[in-house]
Parts: C-alpha cells; sequence; structure tokens
C-alpha cells in the first residue's frame, strides 16, 4: 500500500474560507452517518517498513521484483528444493498405492481424500493456530515432521515392508500437518516481502511450486525405472527438507515484519465466516474454487489413471505426462507474475478453459495428443489459482486476512475428498476417459452455479442488513 500524497498547505482566502467553513461545521449537529451492520474493522496504516523494501520497488524490478529481498529469495531458493522433492513423492506415492493394488482407481482415489480430508475437519482451526503463534517457527516444525513421515515411509518401502495401509496413514498425517503449514505458510509471505509485493510473491511463489512440479515427476519416473523401485524416492523427499529447513534458520529476524499475536477469544472462527459472506467479493472467488477444487485436486490422479489404464504407459512416461502438464502451470504463473490485479473475467474464464481441456484430454486418441492438452490444461488451471488466491488476499482486511485465508484453504484442499473418490469410482465404472469427460463438464456447469450461488448469498444478506438498518433506525426514531 503506497503512502497518499500529502496535501498542499492552504494559504491566503482559500485558508480562511477552510477555517471559516471547519468552525460553521463544529456549531452544526452532526448526523450520524448509518453504517451497515456487520464487522467494524480499524483502518491499518501501513509503516514504510512493512513494504519489504526500498519505495517503488511494485514499479521496478519487473517479473521478479519480490526476490530483491533477501529472506524471500532464501524462501524461494529452499522451497525450490523441497517442492521438487514432494512431487517426486507425490508420484512414487500413486505409483506406489497402484502397485501394491494392482491398479486400483478406487484405492488411489482413498489416499488422495485421506490426504486432503483432515483439512475439511481441522482447516479453520489450523488459521487460528498460524495466527497465534510465530510463523516461522511453525513452518520449521511442519517441515521436520513431515521429513521424518517421508524417511519412515521409505525404509519401509526399500526393505519390501511397505503395505497400502502404510501409504494411507503417511497420507492422513501429512494432511494433519498440512492444516497448519498451509496458512502460516500464506500469511509467512507479506511478512516477508510487505503487502506491495504481495502479488508478486504469490505468483512467483506459485512458479517456483509449478517449476517443481515440471521436474519432480519427470525425476521421480527415471529414477523409479532406473533404481527399481519407489522407496529411493520417499528417502531422496525426505532430505530435501534440509534445504526449506535451512533457509528459515538462515533468515534475518529483524528484517520480518510480523503480525501482531491474535489473542485467544470466542467467536473468532464464526466472525471469520461472516466476514466472507458479507463481502461478494471474498465470496464469489471462494466459492468458485470450492466448486473447481472437486477436479482440479484430483487432476493428478487421472494422469496416473489414463497414463497407465489407457495408453499402457511405464513410470517414465507416467512422469513426463505429469511434467507436461505442470509446464502449462508454470507458464500460467509466470503470466500471473507480470499481471497487476486479477479480473473476474479471468477467473472465470479460467475456470471454463479448465473444463474443456478435461473434455479433450479424455478424448486424446493418441499419447503424444494427450501430452499436448495437458499444457492448455496447466495453464488454465494455474490462472484460476493465482487469480483467487491474489483476489482474496488484496481483498481482504489485513485484521481478517489470516482466517480468511484459512477458510480459501479449506475450500481450496477440501474438495478432494469429495472429488477424487468419486472419479475414481466413476473411472472403475466407465474407463479414464469418461471419467475425465465427465469431470469436465461438471466443471464448466459447477463455474455458473458456484457464481450464481454467491450472488444469491450476497443479495439475501444484503436485504437482511437493510431490513436490520431499518428496523434499528426506526426503533432510535421512536
Amino acid at each position: 500500500m503506497e503512502d497518499e500524497p500529502e496535501e498542499p498547505e492552504e494559504s491566503g482566502a482559500a485558508a480562511s474560507t477552510t477555517r471559516g467553513a471547519a468552525a460553521e461545521s463544529r456549531r452544526r449537529p452532526h448526523r450520524r452517518r448509518e453504517r451497515r451492520p456487520g464487522i467494524r474493522l480499524r483502518r491499518r496504516v501501513v509503516k514504510p517498513a512493512e513494504t519489504g523494501g526500498a519505495a517503488g520497488s511494485a514499479e521496478k524490478g519487473g517479473m521478479f521484483r519480490s526476490l530483491r529481498n533477501r529472506n524471500y529469495r532464501l524462501f524461494a531458493s529452499g522451497a525450490v528444493v523441497s517442492n521438487v522433492g514432494t512431487w517426486m513423492q507425490r508420484t512414487a506415492q500413486d505409483w506406489l498405492v497402484l502397485d501394491l493394488t494392482d491398479g486400483s482407481a478406487t484405492a488411489l482415489g482413498t489416499a488422495t481424500a485421506l490426504q486432503f480430508t483432515p483439512q475439511l475437519l481441522l482447516g479453520l482451526w489450523g488459521g487460528v493456530i498460524a495466527d497465534r503463534y510465530a510463523k516461522r517457527k511453525l513452518l520449521i516444525i511442519a517441515q521436520v515432521l513431515m521429513g521424518v513421515l517421508a524417511l519412515t515411509l521409505g525404509i519401509l518401502t526399500v526393505t519390501g515392508a511397505a503395505q497400502v495401509w502404510h501409504v494411507y496413514a503417511m497420507a492422513l498425517a501429512v494432511g494433519i500437518i498440512a492444516c497448519v503449514d498451509m496458512p502460516a505458510r500464506q500469511s509467512f509471505v507479506v511478512e516477508m516481502v510487505g503487502r506491495k509485493d504481495l502479488p508478486n510473491a504469490i505468483a512467483l511463489n506459485s512458479s517456483s511450486f509449478n517449476l517443481a512440479r515440471v521436474m519432480g515427476p519427470a525425476l521421480a519416473g527415471v529414477l523409479i525405472y532406473a533404481l527399481g523401485g519407489t522407496g529411493p524416492i520417499f528417502l531422496i523427499n525426505a532430505f530435501s527438507f534440509a534445504a526449506v529447513i535451512t533457509s528459515l534458520l538462515l533468515m534475518r529476524a529483524s528484517e520480518l515484519h510480523p503480525a501482531d499475536p491474535v489473542p485467544r477469544a470466542k467467536g473468532q472462527l464464526r466472525q471469520g465466516l461472516r466476514y466472507v459472506l458479507d463481502h461478494h467479493e471474498l465470496l464469489a472467488p471462494i466459492t468458485l474454487v470450492a466448486f473447481m477444487s472437486m477436479f482440479m485436486q484430483s487432476f493428478s490422479m487421472s494422469i496416473a489413471l489414463m497414463a497407465k489404464g489407457v495408453y499402457g504407459a511405464g513410470a517414465s512416461s507416467f512422469g513426463i505426462a505429469s511434467s507436461a502438464f505442470a509446464v502449462g502451470a508454470l507458464a500460467g504463473a509466470l503470466l500471473a507474475a507480470r499481471r497487476v490485479r486479477p479480473t473476474r473475467r479471468l477467473l472465470i474464464g479460467g475456470a471454463v478453459a479448465f473444463g474443456i481441456a478435461q473434455i479433450a484430454s479424455g478424448l486424446a486418441p493418441w499419447y503424444p495428443v494427450y501430452l499436448a492438452v495437458l499444457v492448455p490444461a496447466g495453464i488454465a488451471m494455474i490462472t484460476v489459482n493465482t487469480a483467487a488466491n491474489a483476489t482474496v488476499q488484496l481483498a481482504s482486511a489485513p485484521e481478517m486476512r489470516g482466517r480468511v485465508m484459512a477458510i480459501y484453504m479449506l475450500v481450496f484442499t477440501g474438495g478432494a475428498p469429495i472429488g477424487a473418490p468419486l472419479i475414481g469410482w466413476v473411472t472403475e465404472l466407465g474407463g479414464p476417459r469418461v471419467g475425465l469427460m465427465i469431470a469436465g463438464t461438471l466443471s464448466i456447469a459447477c463455474t455458473g452455479l458456484a457464481l450464481l450461488l454467491a450472488k444469491t448469498i450476497s443479495r439475501r444478506r444484503e436485504s437482511h442488513a437493510i431490513v436490520r438498518g431499518t428496523a434499528a433506525a426506526a426503533g432510535v426514531a421512536r
């Protein structure tokens, strides 16, 4: 946020007129301005130190301006390494489940659902924890725990002792840890770069994540083939967490701008929910993401099912398919980094385009055509994700951002426990192609449904607010 320019000093008649008007204003009784019932929020004045760099950094530096910040450079570099390991493990986990269950789509959907179900149950409380404690310490603890889990499953797999329930247990544990890790990670970005560079940092984080998505599955596919199994992949991921832990430890605490801790109080979760419902600019993108996440979060599962079940691809070819999708996602993220502010049209267009890409991928006759369709699918998906994330963060008041982002992350990941088993079940009945085409059709339909639902809720709450305000005014008049 830029500081407002100072008003020029008044002189002569203008100053005299102004003083006279001010005196007259003091003599007249003030009319109380009617306020819409809801949450009163203090206007926050951003200090220069909170901008995360020299003045004008948002205008200078272009696509990579957030990297001028030393703490953010450390964070981004560590995240690239760790995210590569995470995507390698995601690929290995899907492949291990298919190997242990003779290619069961239901088992694969169950593992995916277990990893995201905790977000439905504990996600909002994770946001409260992220606001209550130092975010950097929470992130360090989360990375250590996830590294230990990867190391454990790697040892079990290498020794031949791994069973499918081990994968289920690890997926569930990772999901529980992520309930705190994700809101802490989202809200920690502004503590590194400040509000002015926040949209750019969001896009660069997405670019970093999707660069890892390009590299991770491809490396995993090659290494699974070269090393003869998925076990070493889990071990590699376990050690990759050291990069992000080191980057967090090396940060200069004096250059961070941590938010004031939120004291314990009753009704804070309800207050956050009311705040979102009362602001259409928040409700519309969050509702859209809630519907779209059912199909977006499980798309990597569809890639595995198409690669193995339709085209008979091996591990290395499956990795190439995942990387093709990630190439599109990376391109979409880099385009988002150049964008000043996302638009409503961009958000809706991205959602519809993703549904069309799903249908097209289900109709692809040959594997090369399928790989080509995955690129625009990746662009469309990341366009929706980055546009919705930036819209929500920019539209949120500072006092509410933690709880708003917890709600956003809840709906962003919470659709997977519904969508993954549903797509897995449809795939077993009609095949991977049918599953993808149905998912694409539902994605397009849900885009319109989400926007209609958000508009209806907003209108009803506005009507109720007007009724309450009128009743209150009538009571005062009596």
